[in-house]
């Protein structure tokens, strides 16, 4: 194959994606990636997951700070002649003067059932929101976030408790799958692209980490939903006596009482619609996640505790 692709990408639910279209002999021109990030404890810089991926396949990544008025990369791509640039989580919105570069267009995997939850955190968004479906959608990049024309969109059910971190882990599978055959139809003109229902468009707004705290008046599914939608970060959590508790997993229980209240001596804590929650695992402030029976044997919360 004598097409040229570059490759947008950052975090870890890139790396599938890439990797299968290396494994697969898909001709890999560039990779960008967002620069290294300071560690939260010091100064180490550290490599973004698609950075490390590339290196270890030895293909050529570039790092730079912004796109927005950069002549340097505009200048690169455009000697450079890409037939696709494809960006999957990649943390910078691509500027109008760059759209035009590549023959086909920028394709974007973008990890919602578009036009439902454009934006930042869609899988976050989706899992808090309580639907019972979400999934991948190919779009070609426009000037605005996340309207492009859309090609195909792959639906998955939100059963079995699932989290964000395993959302994430079965959209980004199923994209690795499927972008292959999108490209093809795509470099073969056989693509067909739509124009979303922009009337029906929500938005997934950047997570913030105050969200995460839980008020218990709230009903069962919806806490469950925030626990799972933040896990693992930020985290869904409360406050008890001055520390700050994570609750990493939790299902749903049938205990009675006042929201709050402790009435196990597993945690089982309820909620706001006389339902409650048990919670299967946590973590203190500082401590390293347990299951809940070893974390109830050392507590200071005990049964008949309020929360």
């Amino acid at each position: 194959m004598s097409k040229k692709i570059v490759f947008m990408g950052t975090s870890n639910f890139a790396v599938p994606i890439l990797k299968s279209l290396y494994q697969n002999g898909y001709p890999i021109s560039a990779v960008y990636t967002q620069p290294p990030k300071k560690s939260n404890r010091g100064q180490r810089l550290n490599k973004s997951p698609i950075n490390l991926f590339s290196e270890n396949i030895s293909l050529d990544v570039r790092i730079p700070q912004s796109l927005k008025n950069n002549k340097e990369e505009e200048s690169y791509l455009s000697e450079l002649k890409p037939d696709i640039i494809l960006v999957v989580s990649y943390g910078q919105i691509i500027p109008k003067n760059l759209l035009n570069i590549p023959k086909y267009g920028f394709l974007n995997v973008h990890a919602s059932l578009l036009p439902k939850w454009r934006g930042a955190a869609p899988i976050q968004r989706s899992i808090m929101n309580l639907d019972k479906e979400t999934g991948v959608s190919i779009m070609k990049i426009g000037e605005k976030l996340d309207t492009g024309p859309v090609c195909n969109i792959y639906k998955i059910n939100l059963e079995n408790n699932l989290n964000a971190s395993e959302v994430s882990e079965k959209l980004s599978s199923i994209a690795a799958e499927k972008i292959l055959e999108n490209i093809d139809e795509i470099l073969e003109d056989k693509a067909k692209f739509i124009e979303q229902d922009h009337s029906k468009a929500t938005y997934a707004s950047k997570i913030e980490k105050t969200e995460g705290k839980i008020d218990w008046n709230n009903s069962a599914e919806r806490i469950i939903g925030k626990i799972n939608g933040l896990y693992p970060a930020p985290g869904a959590f409360f406050i008890f006596k001055g520390e700050r508790y994570k609750i990493l997993k939790a299902e749903i229980g049938n205990g009675i009482g006042n929201p709050g209240d402790i009435v196990s001596d597993y945690m089982e804590v309820i909620c706001g619609n006389s339902r409650s929650i048990k919670v299967t695992e946590i973590q203190r402030q500082g401590k390293k996640p347990q299951n809940i029976g070893e974390f109830m044997l050392g507590s200071q919360i005990k049964k008949g505790s309020k929360i």
